[in-house]
């Protein structure tokens, strides 16, 4: 953003600030788990935010691996800036903005999530190319947050009249597109009380904000109408769990650099050394694509969540899947890839997902075959002969993955790999002691 239209959005601000009377702006920004922090300033204070940034401890930042306190600036992002509609309670109108996290001094914190990302685009800006996504995050709505009720029976793309939760969906939808974030579908998910509302597709940094903002903004509206909404990635034992399908281009200026015409598949060779490079560090990169140790009771076969390394165009049960292409939509060419769950931080999986396509175009790498039978399907002994592998199946062995890989060090840095690796060691030793009710059933009649 040049000095010139950030003075711009910054003028917009204050403007629209004094003009709609808005008392509250919050400033939001993330930590390395993906959780939304946020503290609340008044106009009389936005000025001097806009320009200085305000202070805050920055230890807030680590998760679960919580260090001493560091002083650390919030800067506002002004391009950000949206006013909380949806909010019908709030006596006086609320904003909110996006901050990029500063040291004291002015400089990046590299522990910021935020500046991860724009790293990373700024790699891929160098190449020529801008990276587009397009996340589908499923959900379920529960009557409360102590137990898994549902709200409804249907299924996949059902219509059920005057269901509580079609209501909810639909002021989900209209609060997101207040907030400036279009929305293409919205729809019954598969298993029962389990919901999906799609976003327009946009730049990687704009759509990991929109991420955040999204999860608030279902949980704020499912709780308004007196319900729960969550965004755990296998809540209900036997049902499908919640997937964030995750579809993705590379632009150059307004040409789709995954597009070529004379493919079968209409995929360029930049598209495909992008799909062998995710195929590749597929496994690596699961401990951050799927962070929590319930991601884990997803990623098993038959609940349609991807496990074997593999990609295709019409089979939904591979890992990669690339949508058939329509005549005049060159644009809209792209590859899906079906592992991450909503759950996760969008800041560091845009990042790593991004790092290793492009790894594979720098590499001039080559997919495998394409598979288009049911993987799920085949022996083991069919999978090892065509070379399909598998992504890690819990957390602890997706850690020890990821702990070795130097495309998530450098892609992450080293604030925020070692920071996420702590995290998630802490998480998995919390987890491992744990004794279950599946074992109290199991073993106590038993043993």
């Amino acid at each position: 953003m040049t000095d010139k239209s950030r003075q711009e959005a910054k003028d917009y601000v204050l403007r629209t600030v004094k003009e709609r009377n808005v008392k509250f702006l919050r400033l939001w920004f993330t930590d390395i788990l993906g959780i939304l922090k946020s503290f609340a300033i008044t106009r009389e204070e936005l000025e001097g935010a806009l320009e200085e940034g305000m202070g805050f401890d920055g230890s807030s930042i680590e998760g679960f691996a919580r260090i001493d306190e560091s002083d650390m600036v919030a800067l506002p992002d002004p391009t950000t800036f949206q006013i909380m509609t949806w909010k019908p309670r709030e006596e006086t109108l609320v904003a909110r903005m996006f901050c990029d996290v500063l040291r004291p001094g002015g400089e990046p914190f590299d522990g910021d999530p935020r500046y991860v990302l724009k790293r990373n685009l700024k790699k891929a800006k160098d190449l020529g190319y801008t990276f587009y996504v397009g996340p589908e995050l499923e959900y379920f709505y529960f009557k409360n947050d102590k137990n898994t009720e549902v709200l409804d029976n249907a299924g996949y793309f059902d219509w059920t009249p005057m269901d509580a939760a079609n209501k909810t969906r639909k002021e989900t939808v209209l609060a997101l597109e207040d907030m400036g974030i279009g929305i293409e579908y919205s729809h019954h998910e598969v298993a029962a009380s389990q919901h999906e509302i799609d976003m327009r597709y946009t730049d990687a940094l704009t759509m990991a904000d929109n991420v955040m903002t999204y999860r608030l903004v279902v949980k704020e509206v499912a709780q308004e109408n007196g319900y729960y909404a969550t965004f755990m990635p296998k809540p209900i034992f036997g049902s499908n769990g919640s997937g964030m399908h995750v579809h993705q281009s590379l632009f150059r200026g307004n040409s789709n650099a995954f597009f070529d015409p004379k493919d079968k598949y209409h995929l360029s060779k930049i598209a495909k050394a992008y799909i062998a490079g995710l195929l590749k560090h597929a496994p690596e990169i699961t401990a951050i694509t799927s962070q929590w140790v319930n991601s884990y009771k997803r990623l098993v076969p038959g609940y349609e969540a991807p496990v074997y390394l593999s990609w295709a165009r019409r089979n939904r049960s591979d890992l990669i899947r690339v949508p058939e292409y329509r005549p005049g939509r060159e644009k809209a060419t792209r590859i899906e890839y079906r592992s991450p769950d909503p759950a996760c931080n969008p800041y560091l999986v845009f990042s790593v997902m991004l790092a290793a396509g492009l790894y594979g175009i720098e590499k001039g790498l080559e997919p495998p075959t394409p598979v288009e039978e049911n993987v799920y399907e085949m022996t083991d002994k069919e999978r090892k002969a065509r070379g399909i592998g598998t992504l890690p199946a819990s957390l602890e062995e997706a850690i020890l993955l990821t702990e070795k890989s130097k495309l998530v060090r450098e892609a992450l840095g080293e604030h925020v790999f070692n920071a996420f690796i702590e995290n998630k060691k802490i998480e998995w030793d919390q987890y491992r002691i744990q004794v279950t009710e599946y074992e109290i059933k199991k073993y106590l009649p038993l043993l």
